[in-house]
């Protein structure tokens, strides 16, 4: 059975991953640290679909949490398939109020984990095959603060490592939503309708885990979900830099 490794799957798009992975018999490594809820989906998924399920209690932001999961992915004896790179969390836009501290773990949770946890990944998937999907998100076309910046660091490198690694059989997406119901925004103390964003783009995050699934097994470098955000991303390349971050100022993607 194919094993795949979940970052970030307490809840929202990690717990979805992990829910469609698990129906399709994938054996799975849950990473998060939010203990209590890990183990309380791996026990409802081992209980549903018969699979293995192994919990990492790891928090990215910290320099020990990460080894511990590149340790697991360097495991030649017991080796992963997929890693998807999915944790992170949502900073207020506004830069220069937020706390400086705030703003470097949002960095290395986003940027620096995702890294190191690929390179360790690399080491085992290489010539063996395996592929990586990055949860990164429409903000990364758009100018938008450090969270823009951080998910464009994401797309740009897996458009890259998606090339390069072809060769020893390693496939790289960076799946890219936009507006997604999940727990996200319920972390940054936003109820639902707070956001001034039009229903019309809010996302369901079974549809964006399923196209982000189909995209990575096509060996598609970018997946965004749905025709409205392809149509969203086409605009941008457009649009002048004054008119997209003037709209991106609204909500967070």
């Amino acid at each position: 059975m194919p094993t795949a490794l979940i970052t970030g799957a307490s809840a929202g798009l990690g717990a979805e991953f992990a829910r469609q992975l698990a129906r399709r018999r994938a054996d799975l490594v849950l990473v998060a640290r939010s203990e209590d809820a890990l183990n309380t989906l791996a026990r409802d998924l081992r209980s549903e679909y018969g699979i293995a399920v192994e919990v990492v209690v790891a928090d990215l932001a910290d320099d020990r949490g990460v080894e511990t999961v590149a340790g697991r992915l360097r495991d030649a004896a017991d080796p992963v398939d997929l890693l998807v790179n999915n944790a992170g969390f949502g900073l207020p836009l506004q830069f220069a109020d937020n706390d400086i501290d705030d703003e470097v773990r949002h960095l290395r949770v986003h940027v620096e984990a995702s890294m190191r946890l690929m390179h360790a990944a690399l080491q085992t998937m290489r010539g063996r095959g395996g592929r990586i999907i990055n949860v990164a998100s429409v903000a990364g076309f758009i100018s938008r603060s450090t969270y823009s910046a951080c998910k464009a660091w994401l797309i740009g490198f897996s458009r890259w490592a998606n090339r390069e690694y072809a060769r020893d059989g390693v496939t790289v997406t960076a799946v890219c939503p936009g507006f997604t119901h999940t727990s996200f925004h319920e972390r940054m103390g936003l109820a639902a309708g707070e956001e001034g964003v039009p229903a019309i783009l809010w996302l369901d995050a079974r549809d964006v885990v399923r196209e982000g699934l189909r995209d990575a097994a096509r060996g598609k470098a970018v997946s965004i979900p749905s025709l409205r955000y392809k149509a969203v991303v086409a605009l941008t390349r457009l649009l002048p830099d004054s008119v997209t971050s003037g709209v991106a100022r609204r909500g967070r993607v």
